[in-house]
């Protein structure tokens, strides 16, 4: 019996700690900055810069205005794959590369 208890609270335990986990926004499942960094590299990079600071090159050339970075998460989300202005949607840039994506962008404001 006490075996079975211990094995009972060990499981209500990690369950628990997943639960935790799951629900935290920097939890085991949060979005992830590097991997986003990858994706941004390969699929934003060219036009919006290295570090978010907007291609001067291409911004004459499209005859759009740079802005500073500072749009929400759910905004950056629905740009990436609506698209806005002059910028087609990215739909290679979905699912956990999307949330991925986001948080890189995020941590470039900071």
């Amino acid at each position: 019996m006490k075996k079975y208890l211990r094995v009972t609270r060990r499981v209500a335990g990690l369950a628990a700690a997943a639960l935790i986990a799951a629900l935290s926004p920097t939890g085991a499942w949060a979005a992830d900055a590097a991997a986003g960094k990858a994706v941004y590299a390969t699929k934003c990079k060219s036009c919006h810069g290295a570090e978010g600071e907007g291609n001067a090159a291409v911004a004459k050339m499209l005859k759009v205005e740079i802005k500073p970075l500072s749009a929400s998460t759910a905004d950056v989300k629905k740009v990436i794959a609506e698209g806005q202005g002059k910028m087609k949607p990215v739909a290679s840039v979905a699912g956990a590369d999307l949330d991925n994506v986001v948080a890189y962008v995020h941590s470039l404001k900071k």
